[in-house]
């Protein structure tokens, strides 16, 4: 797939080393409970690889179509934890820093939840995040996501203490959007 700037692709091996430093960045993790190893890191490919095999879509690599960088992932992917509202599609995104900053995130987020369902037939797709990433929250509100504070969640798999635990949810139906 392919959106103005951007190309969205399937995985490739040279995709790794720098998804994996990507990854151990703490800025880029600064949202999530830990950075991730090499090994963790290409395990995480490799889930998402299985998600194309098993759905068709999922979280598609990031090409610069004018460079030919890689420089993160963005799409959808099937949440299962034990939430009230899962399992649901979600559109997710993580970029390298020299990518923030540039709209590629509501772009390449843009692309999916069109696919999402003008492509894979869905009716809704949510997203979430950490209460305090207001980054990721403000591209959920410029795709047109919508949020009910009495739907923000302890995230089950952070933890307990952790300020991270606290979650808002966005959601977009089908038809809400038109791009």
């Amino acid at each position: 797939m392919e959106t103005e700037r951007l190309i969205m692709r399937r995985w490739r091996d040279t995709d790794r080393a720098p998804f994996a430093a990507m990854n151990a960045d703490p800025e880029v993790m600064e949202h999530f409970p830990a950075t991730l190893t090499r090994e963790q890191s290409d395990t995480m490919v490799d889930r998402i690889e299985q998600g194309f095999d098993r759905h068709g879509y999922g979280l598609w690599a990031l090409e610069v179509r004018e460079s030919g960088l890689f420089i993160g992932f963005a799409g959808l992917v099937l949440q299962t934890f034990d939430a009230p509202f899962l399992p649901a599609m979600e559109i997710g995104w993580r970029l390298a820093r020299p990518a923030w900053g540039h709209g590629y995130a509501t772009e390449a987020a843009r692309r999916a939840a069109s696919y999402a369902f003008a492509e894979a037939g869905l009716d809704a797709v949510i997203s979430m995040t950490a209460v305090r990433n207001v980054r990721s929250r403000a591209v959920m509100e410029r795709l047109g996501m919508t949020r009910d504070p009495a739907e923000d969640f302890d995230h089950p798999k952070v933890p307990e203490n952790s300020p991270l635990r606290r979650h808002v949810l966005y959601r977009l139906r089908r038809g809400t959007r038109s791009w």
